[in-house]
């Protein structure tokens, strides 16, 4: 008597497979996935999630280098705002929350395609996909409107980390180079297939190619770097002292400058002073003293009215640059009583400190008294300080004539022989403006370029390549730790690395396809026989699974068991049923679970009936 022991189906646990599913689509339970191709619809969203991804990668990489002109722009909202307030800090924070959140949910969709999953992206994630594309596309427009010539930065930062970016893209692409042969060297090949893998081919070459589009000031020879570029206080050390004031010029000095930059505008009596802004009302505590004053312009206050104004409790109270908290005890003592600090003190200063000065000057409103005067007040106060007129540069263009003992600078991009003809020897120019070509072309010329602001080290490497004189800068105190350029590089070993990293891709992208195109042609070798064996040595595989799924969705359910509709009954060979045991959750669509295992058993038991 043969006796029969119930029969059970053994479920592997697939727990990274379900996290997958469960994160992703919030298919947690094993009968949920499926190994289908993903429908038109999901493709759609898995299209627009990575344009989401593609954009995100491109708003962060932006605010990164940006991190050079933040000052500039929390400016440019008080001007239109009124209020001064860090508006880098919301934009910051949400793109990093963005692109992780974006950045995890591309991970996982590539990992579904990578197991052979369909993807079926859950309705919260395509609404979290939804808000921050459409936060990212209004955070591109805002600030093209706001701020539209700071795009200028990203060009000017590959010169700096095009080549470790180009590296970094092959690698990732070479990666990927996975998936597009998983999904390219499938039996069943569509032109989807053809045009992912021409699309694929087409970014890879274009990567090959890159470098020549990559253009770098730092791909030089080491003996053809020339000197350090001296290091200018913008408005003194404004990250260590309220800007403008005499503290400030004197951190600056600490910090080994070579000159001290500062904005100029005159008082109502005639008094040179130093202010940035067209009113008070930012950098003291005008409103205050004067709450009905606090919107006039700062040129219509007299020198005493000036004076009684404390100009550095904003510092502390804003912390504008978040550095309050590594300042000592005395310096924030000595914050909070400083004054506006005249245009004599300052020049006074870099005279004893033998240094130079760079002079920025606005005219006072036509209503103003000294409207017609403001030159000859300011050169009067030059004269007052005892400083050497060829230690002080005039930035105007205006009344350069009656000014030739200072040195003269243009703030405006000119041709060398305008600028000859108006006696300048000197260029003061944003970074934007000053590119390697025309600061080789105005060196050759024997003139000298300062180009501002520079706050970063990787920019100050790049303008140090390029052979700059000078830099202003609101950070001397980071400047002052850059003795050399962040990276130097000779074009021959830079050849060198670019055609061993392309060598390198290519050897591993053929091989990949080599390898998928070997395990597919293996995996359609595998007959029911072996896949029973391999289930029963516990063995699992995913190219056996497959088989699997293909072996019982071709109709093997219904080619071994009984149908209802027909005469003749066909019972399963022993291999199919052992598969059909081990697998019968997938016969689920056919019929219920316990159907199912009712009729395995009946089989079972008639089979061995027969062999007795």
């Amino acid at each position: 008597m043969v006796k029969h022991q119930p029969l059970q189906q053994v479920y592997e646990k697939q727990l990274c497979l379900s996290f997958l599913t469960g994160i992703y689509g919030c298919r947690w339970k094993r009968y949920q996935r499926s190994h289908d191709d993903s429908s038109k619809w999901e493709c759609a969203w898995f299209i627009i999630l990575c344009s989401t991804f593609s954009l995100l990668l491109f708003w962060a990489y932006f605010w990164l280098e940006a991190h050079n002109d933040y000052n500039q722009f929390n400016w440019l909202l008080y001007n239109r705002s009124g209020e001064w307030k860090d508006g880098t800090v919301p934009i910051l924070a949400t793109t990093a929350v963005g692109f992780s959140y974006i950045t995890f949910l591309m991970i996982l969709a590539l990992c579904h395609i990578s197991l052979g999953q369909q993807l079926n992206l859950y309705w919260i994630h395509k609404v979290g996909v939804l808000a921050a594309l459409i936060t990212t596309v209004s955070g591109v427009v805002s600030i093209d409107d706001v701020w539209g010539d700071e795009w200028d930065i990203i060009l000017i930062s590959l010169q700096s980390t095009g080549p470790f970016l180009h590296i970094g893209a092959l690698a990732a692409v070479t990666v990927l180079g996975w998936l597009v042969a998983e999904q390219v060297v499938r039996a069943e090949r569509t032109k989807f297939h053809m045009i992912l893998l021409l699309v694929y081919l087409s970014v890879l070459l274009a990567l090959y190619m890159a470098p020549l589009a990559i253009s770098s000031p730092c791909i030089m020879d080491k003996n053809s770097l020339k000197s350090r570029p001296d290091v200018i206080g913008r408005r003194g050390a404004p990250m260590l002292a309220p800007e403008n004031t005499l503290m400030s010029f004197n951190k600056a000095l600490q910090q080994g400058v070579s000159s001290l930059e500062a904005d100029v505008t005159v008082s109502l009596d005639g008094v040179p002073f130093l202010m940035r802004d067209r009113t008070l009302k930012r950098t003291t505590d005008i409103a205050k003293v004067f709450p009905d004053r606090q919107d006039e312009d700062a040129s219509l206050f007299n020198w005493t009215e000036i004076r009684s104004l404390n100009a550095g409790q904003w510092f502390l109270e804003n912390d504008p640059f978040w550095t309050v908290g590594s300042l000592t005890g005395r310096d924030r003592n000595r914050i909070r009583n400083l004054t506006v600090c005249s245009l004599v003190e300052m020049l006074r200063l870099a005279a004893r400190a033998n240094r130079s000065a760079l002079l920025y000057l606005r005219r006072p409103p036509p209503e103003h008294p000294h409207y017609k005067t403001w030159i000859m007040d300011t050169l009067w106060a030059v004269q007052r300080s005892g400083i050497s007129q060829k230690r002080v540069t005039w930035t105007p263009d205006t009344d350069r004539g009656r000014v030739r003992g200072l040195q003269q600078t243009s703030l405006e991009k000119l041709s060398v022989e305008e600028l000859r003809h108006r006696g300048i020897s000197s260029l003061t120019l944003r970074y934007s403006q000053a590119s390697n070509k025309d600061i080789q072309d105005f060196l050759a010329n024997n003139m000298s370029v300062t180009v501002y602001p520079v706050n970063e080290p990787w920019l100050y490497s790049v303008l140090w390549c390029s052979g700059v004189s000078s830099v202003s800068s609101d950070t001397p105190q980071v400047l002052r730790k850059v003795p050399y350029p962040i990276w130097l590089m000779s074009p021959d070993k830079y050849c060198l690395v670019w055609i061993t990293s392309d060598l390198v891709s290519i050897a591993i992208v053929i091989g990949i396809f080599i390898f998928q195109k070997w395990r597919m042609s293996g995996m359609q070798n595998y007959n029911p026989e072996q896949i029973m064996l391999s289930a029963v040595a516990r063995r699992p595989s995913r190219d056996v699974n497959i088989m699997k799924e293909k072996l019982i969705f071709s109709g093997l359910w219904h080619n071994s068991c009984p149908s209802s509709s027909s005469s003749s009954v066909r019972w399963p060979s022993s291999s199919s049923l052992y598969l059909l045991i081990w697998s019968g959750h997938h016969c689920q669509p056919a019929l219920p679970l316990q159907t199912a295992r009712i009729l395995t058993h009946t089989c079972c038991y008639i089979v061995d009936m027969l062999k007795l």
